[in-house]
């Protein structure tokens, strides 16, 4: 990896992995309308969108992992991992 980017826009984050300029996003704590449009996005462009357990995305209490697909399962232990220390 890179980096970290953090720009302070989630739809724009998760509309970045949708187009593949990103290959991943997560945030522990966003509102529906954060969430809904974006969520969408990625997972009409064949990434893969859940919650920080791996669950499906809950937008009453929206805890977003987005990604390419093919980092969604690293991304989920990296973040399994610093929940747990």
């Amino acid at each position: 990896s890179r980096g970290v980017r953090r720009l302070g826009s989630a739809v724009l984050d998760l509309a970045w992995v949708a187009s593949g300029w990103l290959d991943g996003f997560w945030e522990l704590r966003l509102g529906p309308w954060d969430a809904a449009a974006g969520s969408l996005l990625v997972e009409e462009a064949g990434g893969r969108v859940t919650n920080v357990t791996g669950g499906a995305l809950d937008l009453d209490a929206p805890a977003v992992v987005a990604s390419n697909g093919r980092i969604h399962d690293a991304m989920l232990a990296v973040l399994r991992q610093t929940r747990e220390t």
